[in-house]
């Protein structure tokens, strides 16, 4: 589900090189937060957060029913 992720955010980032994935495994969720940089978070997000929506309805699709689901947070690399 990761390369799923990556995939879609390099679509959209310019600074490929800068991004940072953190997946973080917890008891029913996998936390995925991915850093881009400050250029980057508006391509990424999209309008209105359409791009970022779209992104989550995309893993939440391909996300077996028996697994654990899948939280995506973009935020900004510090």
């Amino acid at each position: 589900m990761l390369k799923l992720i990556k995939y879609v955010v390099e679509q959209f980032a310019e600074k490929k090189d800068e991004i940072v994935y953190d997946v973080q495994e917890k008891e029913e969720v996998i936390e995925v937060t991915v850093y881009l940089a400050d250029e980057d978070m508006g391509k990424v997000i999209g309008k209105q957060g359409k791009i970022a929506k779209a992104l989550r309805t995309l893993v939440k699709a391909a996300t077996p029913k028996e697994s654990k689901k899948y939280v995506i947070e973009i935020k900004e690399k510090a």
